[in-house]
């Protein structure tokens, strides 16, 4: 499982050009589902998520979470990070998790994350999505359970 962390002023996912995911500043969470993953590796890779301190304190250093800082945090399902890129340039999907379970993982993720924190909101799994945001830093981070 890999969490893509990116830590965002604003953030946005539309499909079909409706807009059905938004947050200000926060975290968009870019997740890949592997086989084998599962629920308990879930929740222990969102508490990281939740805690992992990428936000400035008073004296501009990264020691706050978005729990810390009350951001929203933004779930979007993306299965190219369970790619295998290490050979020929075709990447192969072969560890990534079948669709009908990722689809069920991913919504119990988002249960989860739901009754952890707020604000919260989430891409549609499966569909065609559309994801803006505005990039604060840059700062970018790639968890793995």
């Amino acid at each position: 499982m890999k969490a893509l962390l990116q830590r965002v002023s604003e953030a946005r996912v539309t499909v079909a050009d409706e807009v059905v995911g938004e947050i200000g500043p926060g975290l968009l969470v870019l997740l890949g589902l592997d086989k084998g993953d599962d629920l308990a590796s879930a929740k222990r890779l969102l508490d990281k998520v939740l805690a992992y301190r990428v936000f400035a304190d008073d004296q501009g250093r990264m020691n706050r979470s978005v729990s810390d800082t009350g951001g929203g945090v933004l779930l979007v399902s993306q299965f190219t990070l369970s790619a295998d890129t290490a050979r020929g340039l075709r990447p192969s999907f072969s560890s990534a998790m079948a669709p009908d379970d990722a689809k069920a993982l991913f919504g119990q993720v988002l249960t989860s994350l739901k009754a952890k924190h707020s604000p919260v909101a989430a891409g549609v799994f499966g569909a065609d999505m559309q994801v803006s945001l505005t990039n604060d830093g840059p700062v970018t981070f790639l968890l793995e359970s």
